[in-house]
């Protein structure tokens, strides 16, 4: 089945939108209404992760390795992980 990007719903498009801006204004890009041709792929990127970053937060864990028996591995080690529903 092939999976498209539209959004059926006007009031999803609107409130897409305002998350978009708003995720613009935290990352300190100057995102307008209409054609944003004149920012850098760098600009647009962020804004997208951030939009990433809020809807699907990553988790951080942070424990001592310890069962491990050769030197060295007793250091802090952090995982990523999203959590789903």
């Amino acid at each position: 089945m092939a999976r498209s990007n539209s959004i059926l719903n006007p009031n999803a498009r609107e409130a897409m939108d305002r998350f978009k801006m708003e995720a613009a204004n935290e990352v300190g890009v100057n995102l307008k209404q209409g054609y944003n041709g004149d920012l850098t792929a760098r600009q647009v990127g962020s804004v997208g992760g951030q939009m990433v970053n809020i809807m699907c937060p990553v988790r951080l864990m942070r424990f001592n390795r310890t069962s491990r028996t050769e030197k060295g591995y007793g250091k802090p080690v952090t995982y990523k992980a999203r959590l789903t529903a």
